[in-house]
């Protein structure tokens, strides 16, 4: 199985996940939080494709899209009544999403023939707009425009990746390192609360 598509099938997966818990939590039906989780997982690759020009969008070239996305609701019932209260549950499978998505949706911007810079930015909306219209619809404020590190560790994914493959470190490898730096970087600001605010107090 070709790395990229690995990604994308498993960035698929923790994202359904990570929706599907969240509608739970806000004790939606099964049916609110089946719509939740595609949306979430399929959202952010959906809006990059389009943008891209990529017609018909890819998870409608491939049923096993759809097949993952019930697989991560179906795991979400069975085992998120006992996790779903628990907000580090979600952050960890958000993180991971983010990480997969950022390189998955960068890759395949490149692979269409765009530029580096609209690559990293194409690769940050892959990340994050699953989440953001998961937030909307669940009636909260999307990560993206809270204070904590998000899109920021998508786009500092994406230029290292970038540095990475003009080392010619190796495609592989670079996507690793890179996955892993943001997944990283993201939990070490939400532990030492990092952010891009100005401090209180300052005009």
């Amino acid at each position: 199985m070709d790395i990229i598509y690995f990604f994308d099938l498993a960035g698929t997966l923790v994202f359904s996940i990570s929706g599907a818990l969240t509608a739970i939590e806000r004790k939606f039906d099964v049916f609110g939080a089946s719509v939740i989780a595609f949306v979430t997982a399929l959202g952010g690759g959906t809006i990059r494709d389009v943008l891209i020009g990529r017609q018909p969008v890819g998870w409608m070239l491939d049923t096993n899209y759809l097949i993952v996305i019930a697989v991560g609701i179906l795991l979400s019932y069975l085992f998120g009544t006992g996790v779903h209260k628990v907000r580090r549950t979600l952050f960890v499978f958000d993180t991971i999403g983010i990480g997969l998505y950022t390189i998955l949706g960068l890759e395949k911007t490149l692979g269409f023939g765009l530029s580096a810079p609209i690559a990293v930015i194409m690769g940050t909306v892959s990340a994050v707009f699953g989440g953001v219209l998961r937030d909307v619809l669940c009636s909260e404020v999307p990560l993206i425009f809270r204070k904590e590190i998000y899109a920021t560790a998508c786009i500092a994914g994406g230029l290292l990746f970038l540095a990475l493959s003009a080392l010619e470190l190796g495609r592989d490898a670079a996507m690793l390192m890179t996955v892993f730096f943001i997944i990283i970087l993201r939990s070490l600001a939400v532990k030492y609360k990092w952010n891009l605010s100005p401090r209180d107090g300052q005009g």
